[in-house]
Parts: structure tokens; sequence; C-alpha cells
């Protein structure tokens, strides 16, 4: 016997996700847990047996409801489902997944197309950070067709303009949890910040690379690798995430000066894989790094000028423009809000099936 759970494969951003409806879920956090594993054929590097897509951008859940909170639309948790562990982590967001909650609420009716364009106020509870979704609805159903591009994803389609709401310290409590632009951790110059994700943001010189080698070049540098991950361990502590040894927070970014006229050039570990772009929350910490006056980011960014301003991020496959505005005083600059463009599109709609009793 299995159970069939109703699921939607939604890509969102350059990642690709399986959606639920919260209420198909089971409510107690263990159960639920084993559940999604079973689901997304974990702990398995092929993750033949399930939905997820053997690689960490692949292997993610939304789990969505109407909001509880006033003021808001929808609730959204994400789940970073382990691939060859048995683990599902809960502690991060998800931009790119954030993404797609739109089209999955107005697919599964849990809000109303509101004309030409619709809005949608998502709270997303890992974190209690809130976003702003607006998407073109003209049909009543999220738009798939138009020229909006996003490096990572093939062809172009209907924007997707998110913006954010008080993702300052969403994980760490503070945007700069040990109050510096500058600490030095394991010999080795960091901004330790969170700006809806928690990065550790160094200069790729520091650690004897260039900030612009291909993605495969890095993941196959066994040394490098190390030396991130020590920097790593060391960071969690201060930056009161504790042992993070199991943990996919935090994030690692590398910063180098653009070379494709972009603001800063990253590569992005997720944690142990170089990312084949940046995530969202980690373009927009990148961002504000760059911004604060002394920080490694700040050494090597081609910074804009004025109160807005759009910072194109560039990454192993293109770029990600993040928009801020920026307040405060050029000495103590405070980020009032953070912006950008993203899509997504409905994969798949059906059931998704499991063994009875999955293993927990």
């Amino acid at each position: 016997m299995q159970i069939a759970i109703p699921c939607m494969l939604i890509r969102g951003g350059t990642s690709k996700g399986a959606y639920f409806l919260s209420q198909d879920l089971p409510a107690d956090p263990t159960a639920r847990d084993a559940l999604l594993l079973a689901l997304m054929g974990s702990p398995d590097k092929r993750q033949v047996d399930g939905l997820g897509g053997a690689h960490p951008l692949t292997s993610k859940v939304a789990i969505v409801s109407r909001s509880t909170e006033p003021g808001c639309d929808i609730d959204f948790l994400f789940a970073q489902v382990g691939i060859e562990t048995a683990s599902v982590d809960t502690t991060p967001n998800c931009g790119n997944i954030l993404a797609g909650i739109g089209p999955f609420a107005l697919a599964r009716g849990l809000v109303a197309a509101t004309g030409a364009a619709t809005s949608v106020r998502v709270r997303t509870l890992n974190t209690g950070t809130l976003a702003d979704l607006v998407m073109e609805t003209g049909d009543g159903q999220a738009g798939t067709v138009g020229q909006a591009r996003i490096d990572g994803v093939p062809g172009t389609s209907a924007p997707i303009d998110i913006s954010f709401l008080g993702t300052e310290g969403s994980v760490c409590g503070a945007l700069l949890p040990t109050g510096n632009a500058v600490d030095v951790v394991d010999g080795v110059e960091v901004t330790l910040i969170d700006n809806g994700m928690p990065v550790i943001v160094l200069r790729a010189a520091d650690v004897g690379r260039t900030g612009h080698e291909p993605r495969d070049e890095l993941n196959d540098d066994a040394a490098l690798k190390q030396r991130l991950e020590r920097i790593r361990l060391a960071a969690g502590p201060l930056m009161n995430l504790g042992d993070v040894s199991g943990k996919v927070v935090p994030k690692i970014a590398l910063v180098a000066a653009p070379r494709a006229g972009g603001a800063i050039a990253t590569r992005s570990f997720i944690p142990h894989e170089c990312h084949a772009s940046i995530g969202v929350f980690a373009a927009v910490t990148v961002a504000t790094a760059a911004a604060l006056p002394g920080s490694p980011a700040a050494s090597v960014v081609a910074m804009p000028q004025g109160r807005e301003r759009a910072l194109s991020v560039e990454h192993p496959t293109g770029e990600f423009t993040v928009r801020l505005t920026v307040g405060g005083t050029a000495e103590r600059p405070v980020i009032e809000r953070a912006g950008l463009l993203r899509t997504a599109r409905i994969l798949m709609d059906g059931q998704a099936f499991v063994p009875e009793r999955p293993a927990s």
C-alpha cells in the first residue's frame, strides 16, 4: 500500500522543489520529516526512489497554508532535504522557492487574482521574514509567458517582482551578529552577516583563489573546501548558530572585483558545494555586505551611488541584480529595503506516492 499526497513540482528561480499544502502533511515535525525524506528519496546520492533531483538546488520542499498573521496572505515553511543524509533543515530561508509560492497559492485557491497583476504577501515561517510578490495574472493564474530572464534558467518568462521586508538578522538575530563589519576567523578577514541568509563573506584572494574560477574547478578543490569548512565551523557560534556541522547555514561567499560589467563577483558555497549561480537571500546579503565601509566585499565592489542602487552580482553562470534602498550615512549606511526579479513555472500537478509507513 502507498499513500497518495497532492503535490506540485515548481521551478522557482534557479531552484526546483515539491510544493505541498500543510494540511496534506503530518502536523508532527518528526512524522512530517520522515514523510518528506521518503517523498524525496533520501538518503541516497541519486534520490532515485523519490522526487529529489540529486542536487541541493533540486532537493527542496515548500509547505504552504493561508496565513494566520494579520496582514499576510500566505504562510510558507521551507525545508532543505538532505540528499545522502536523512536530514530535513527548516533553519534557512529560500528566496528561489519563495518565488513559486504565488503561482502555487493561486492554483490551490489560497488567494484570488485581482486583475492583470496580483500582489501576495508571504510570511516565511522559518524566520518570520515577510515578502511581497507581484505576478502577472491576466487569466486568473500566474503568467508564464514574458521577457523576464534570469541567469541560470533557460529562456524567458513572466516576471515575479519580490520585495523583502524585515530580513535583517532574520536567522542570527542581528544583521551583524558580532557587531562588526570585519572579523578575523581562522586568520581570514570576514564579514559575518545575515540579511535574510547567514553568510560568511570573504575575499577570494585571502584563501588563494581569484573568485573567477569555474564552478567545477572549485567543487574539485578539496583543499579549499577543507579551509572553508574550518572557517564555517569557527564562525557558527559567533553568528549565534551554535554547532553548524550538521546545518546548511551559514553559507560562504567568496568575493572579487567584477569582470563582466557587474558590481561584484561571487562564488557561493551552499555550504559544501559551489552554487551554479547564487541564492536569492545570499545575493541580497552579499550586496548588503558590499555597502558596509571597510568590509571585505566593500574593498572589491564597484558600488553604485545614490539612495536607490542596483547591484549586479556576478556568479558562475551570469549575474543577479539586487535592488537596494540605502539610507543612513556614508559612514553608517542602513539597508531599508531589498528587492529583485525572479520567475517561476509550475512543472507538474498531481499526486506523490510514498510507502504507507515511511521509515523514520
